[in-house]
């Protein structure tokens, strides 16, 4: 497997005016941890680690830490990005040993037209984007690709569908989970819409009528009462 090599360097000084120094000359500020080791806070090349959050392999992707005491081999486990700048604020790293199992999320991506949208004229829907596996840092693919051709009204395409080698990797996430499935239209969305609007345009003529007589009931009402009452005849 192709590595990438990420330069690092310990980083000594911490607080926020640190990090920012740091981030103008092209390093974010990170802390590897995992394995036997304890925990290093580093200052490392954001270009490098950009570039790796951007490819196919993503977050899962296996590079090599080039540090002044060596390599290891490591994965992001976690980061920050600014939400108006979009840059990296902060990046968390995993020690990965090569041969030890662990476990990742893995994006799911379908193709072709699911029958059931084609001549049912049903709504494809995708319910979860990924899943949970656990296999050896060698084994972890960059995605699941399924083809949904033959997915029909009220079927459903669940996690224990997708295509994995069993000897090489086992589903973490329940193999019921529902991946994507097609459903009908439902009713409100079958009416034409020359019927909606009719339905819209239609005045609601009782509540007008019960209004107007909730009226004339209180003018009555209100000349009753400024009728003077006649005395009892003696």
């Amino acid at each position: 497997m192709e590595q990438t090599i990420v330069e690092a360097a310990p980083r000594e000084d911490r607080g926020k005016n640190s990090a920012r120094r740091m981030r103008a000359g092209g390093q974010v500020p990170a802390v590897l941890y995992g394995g036997k080791d304890g925990a290093v806070t580093l200052a490392v090349n954001t270009k490098q680690l950009s570039a790796i959050l951007r490819s196919e392999g993503g977050h899962n992707t296996i590079f090599k830490v080039k540090m002044p005491m060596g390599e290891q081999s490591a994965m992001v486990k976690d980061y920050q990005v600014d939400p108006v700048a979009g840059t990296l604020l902060h990046v968390d790293l995993i020690r990965i040993a090569m041969d030890v199992n662990l476990r990742v999320r893995v994006p799911v991506h379908t193709f072709g037209e699911p029958q059931g949208v084609k001549l049912q004229g049903g709504i494809f829907e995708m319910v979860t984007r990924e899943v949970e596996i656990e296999c050896l840092p060698t084994e972890i693919p960059e995605e699941f690709r399924v083809d949904i051709t033959d997915l029909m009204i009220g079927k459903h395409l669940r996690a224990g569908d997708l295509p994995m080698d069993p000897q090489k990797m086992r589903l973490v996430t329940d193999p019921l989970r529902v991946i994507a499935h097609v459903v009908a239209l439902r009713a409100e969305e079958e009416k034409p819409a020359e019927a909606v609007a009719a339905e819209a345009a239609t005045p609601a003529e009782p509540e007008v009528i019960k209004k107007g007589k909730k009226e004339e009931e209180g003018e009555e009402g209100a000349e009753a009462a400024e009728k003077p009452k006649e005395k009892p005849k003696k």
